[in-house]
């Protein structure tokens, strides 16, 4: 079974990678791991790498009841509190120093809205009532000072004056809104949901999904548009088949967390669009392109790609177990991945991406801000409760 193969290769490899990586001197976990693996105790700590630690741990223990990773999930959560959380001008800083001076102060609705999925996380894992606290007091700040009437922004200064969107901008545009930004917002609502269902929350759940309806979808070709001016106009002809097939899944388990099934909120016709498009236009029968933009597809395989294609298809396949190709397209990326994005050398985890040869990029980081174990975590535990549940084994979270 898939989901035995997957515990072989995080038990035994992945998870005992990042519990390596915690700085017993200063508090946290390691920024870097060149792709030499060599590690750089003084590379600055970035806060999305740290609350998506936090995150890992907290639902690993959740899982699996067992205290070592509650443990891990701590040291992160006391880093967050300690050093990422600006307690003058509130919200949480982009980065810090290794010792945990601010480094990079400005405001990102992406990076609030992952220390808010961490700390909804940690709560349901711990209980700890200062957690959710957290998670709330951020929530009322991209709520009250990181959006217009329209939806959300992007990026913003320490005191909260809106800047230049480099870091979530990409392809040679500069975006005053980002299909990921909001689609991680509501991943990040959604968990908070979970962890304390308050109606504020499904309120703005559901605004967002008619977001994502309305001004996100692209009907005609079938995919969701990536960058936008404020008006929600698309900057450019990009197809993000990494970002539409996580979407797919993120989409209905918002869906189903709120228990919107059968409503106007239900976006089903749309996420199965979603995957049905990737399954037919990126998937070339072992893995998945990240994306393609002006008709030319980039040939890297990107880790989290690869990850997110498992789940998305293993989610299309349980809403219709007559599409047995998509269970298929997850036995056979998992295959990829094992071949070609796991790093079997010592001391290593998995790679960040391999080129068209499948020849990994020796200039990409084993360890890094963008590179944690959020997707290849998520991926391996959604995996494992999505078997379970087909066999009535295991609880979806």
């Amino acid at each position: 079974m898939l989901s035995e193969e997957l515990s072989k290769e995080f038990m035994e490899h992945m998870i005992p990678f990042w519990c390596q990586k915690a700085d017993t001197e200063y508090g946290g976990y390691y920024g870097q791991v060149g792709y030499d693996l060599q590690l750089d105790k003084k590379a600055d700590k970035g806060c999305i790498l740290n609350s998506r630690i936090l995150w890992f741990f907290s639902n690993l223990y959740e899982m699996y009841g067992d205290i070592k990773y509650l443990d891990m999930a701590k040291i992160a959560y006391r880093f967050m509190l300690d050093f990422f959380i600006d307690k003058e001008y509130g919200g949480v800083y982009w980065s810090v120093t290794y010792d945990g001076k601010p480094k990079d102060t400005s405001k990102h609705s992406y990076n609030h809205a992952f220390a808010i999925y961490a700390l909804s996380s940690y709560y349901i894992a711990s209980g700890d009532e200062e957690a959710l606290d957290k998670a709330y007091n951020l929530f009322d700040i991209i709520e009250t000072r990181l959006r217009d009437k329209d939806g959300y922004l992007e990026s913003f200064d320490r005191f909260f004056g809106i800047s230049s969107n480099e870091k979530l901008s990409e392809n040679g545009v500069e975006a005053a809104r980002t299909m990921n930004t909001i689609l991680h917002i509501m991943e990040a609502y959604t968990e908070l949901y979970r962890a304390d269902a308050d109606e504020r929350v499904k309120s703005k759940l559901r605004e967002i999904l008619m977001l994502f309806r309305n001004k996100i979808y692209n009907s005609e070709k079938k995919r969701l548009e990536v960058f936008f001016d404020a008006d929600y106009n698309s900057l450019i002809d990009l197809h993000s088949y990494g970002h539409d097939i996580e979407a797919a899944w993120l989409i209905d388990r918002t869906v189903e967390v709120l228990g919107d099934k059968e409503t106007e909120y239900d976006l089903s016709d749309i996420t199965s669009e979603l995957t049905q498009k990737i399954y037919e236009v990126a998937y070339d029968g072992s893995s998945v392109p990240a994306e393609c933009e002006e008709g030319k597809v980039l040939g890297l395989r990107i880790w989290w790609v690869e990850c997110e294609a498992m789940v998305g298809f293993m989610n299309g396949y349980q809403k219709d177990k007559s599409k047995v190709e998509y269970r298929e397209a997850v036995e056979q990326i998992w295959r990829f991945i094992k071949d070609n994005i796991v790093d079997r050398r010592e001391g290593s985890e998995w790679y960040y991406e391999v080129d068209e040869s499948n020849v990994p990029t020796d200039n990409q980081p084993i360890l890094a801000a963008w590179k944690c174990p959020y997707h290849n975590g998520r991926m391996f535990m959604e995996i494992v409760r999505r078997e379970g549940d087909m066999q009535g084994v295991y609880r979806r979270l």
